[in-house]
């Protein structure tokens, strides 16, 4: 039986190498809240809540995130007693919503108990590969140019999978740069819920480039919309923001809205709600990738971890830590070589947390 003894939070701010514009907001720089979890015994398990600042990609804030880890989930788990990470999750599923905080908890009792098992966090989800693809996101830049030099500087680090970032008036032209320049190069658009059906003309044209996936052109709730379009298009519609509980996804499965899965940790609320949508998706044929959040190497970790699952079939974003921040959280930086990220075998989370440097970017404590 574990019980939990202490939780520390942390907001840690980091800034990024390079700005990063979707098409709702722009980032220079991230804070995630990180946390530890440590037990009876004094072993300790650590998580991320890689919630972003605004309320742009969903309502939770770093702030909103504070607050309920704070009142809410950290008296939740002080002195619960539990065997396996699905019993805490469903102690944390008391507070409704609120995925990214959840996550964050839900991450570090997987890690705590997976290292207590002595097994690898991807043995204890289920994971069989010893290395998973990574592809990369690039962001919308000021000009086509630049967004090419992007493009091929990642192309060269092997990477065999480009993400584009796509909003109103920011689509054919640019995707249609990369897709000419780099044909033997999977792309694929995410347009971050930009668009309404009434733009379909845009995604027939897009239909025509040979794209991997149109990923959420509709808001999250618009489960008609996106079938609708998947009718008029032969490339899949690959759905993110519209699954946020396993519930969703049997929603989208029925309606025929989706035929790829972006599989966030974070958004479905941790690694336990993540498992149960691969498995659901598994059975019904679809296949699944890890998302991201520009997460700190905690979540990065994880993210690795939940990708070496079997039904994860297409490059994840989990690109190395050197794409987005010039010194990461963690001892040592998540490596992304000639296109692939190994999966760590060592007991536990498999990437350690420097506590110097963290004491040096943490902006509060708790």
């Amino acid at each position: 039986m574990i019980r939990i003894r202490h939780v520390d939070l942390r907001r840690v701010r980091l800034p990024l190498v390079r700005r990063f514009q979707t098409s709702s907001h722009a980032k220079r720089e991230l804070e995630h809240i990180l946390v530890a979890l440590t037990d009876e015994s004094g072993a300790v398990g650590w998580g991320e809540i890689a919630s972003p600042s605004g309320p742009f990609y969903s309502a939770e804030t770093v702030e909103s995130c504070w607050a309920v880890a704070r009142d809410h989930l950290t008296p939740l788990v002080l002195g619960a007693a539990w065997e396996h990470p699905a019993e805490l999750a469903a102690l944390l599923g008391k507070v409704r919503g609120n995925h990214f905080a959840r996550a964050g908890f839900d991450m570090a009792a997987w890690a705590l108990w997976s290292e207590l098992q002595g097994v690898s966090l991807a043995a204890a989800l289920g994971g069989s590969r010893s290395r998973i693809e990574a592809g990369v996101s690039l962001g919308i830049e000021p000009s086509v140019d630049e967004l090419l030099a992007q493009a091929r500087l990642r192309v060269s680090e092997g990477y065999r999978r480009i993400k584009l970032k796509i909003a109103p008036g920011w689509d054919v032209v640019p995707v249609r740069a990369v897709r000419s320049a780099f044909p033997e190069i999977s792309v694929h658009v995410d347009a971050n819920g930009a668009y309404a059906l009434d733009d379909a003309d845009v995604f027939r044209e897009l239909d025509t480039l040979g794209l991997l996936m149109i990923e959420q052109p509709f808001a999250p709730r618009a489960f008609v919309a996106h079938a609708a379009l998947q009718e008029m298009v032969e490339t899949p519609v690959c759905l993110d923001e519209s699954v946020e509980e396993v519930e969703d996804l049997i929603t989208a499965l029925r309606l025929k809205a989706v035929r790829i899965l972006n599989i966030k940790v974070s958004r479905m609320g941790g690694l336990t709600p993540a498992v149960r949508a691969h498995d659901l998706a598994r059975d019904e044929g679809v296949p699944v990738w890890c998302g991201g959040m520009h997460e700190f190497g905690v979540g990065r970790a994880a993210n690795v971890a939940l990708s070496s699952l079997p039904g994860f079939v297409l490059p994840a974003d989990v690109s190395g830590s050197d794409k987005y921040y010039a010194r990461d959280v963690t001892t040592a930086p998540v490596v992304c070589e000639s296109g692939f990220v190994t999966v760590p075998s060592a007991p536990g989370l498999g990437w350690e947390p420097d506590l110097a440097f963290l004491e040096e970017r943490t902006v509060a404590r708790l």
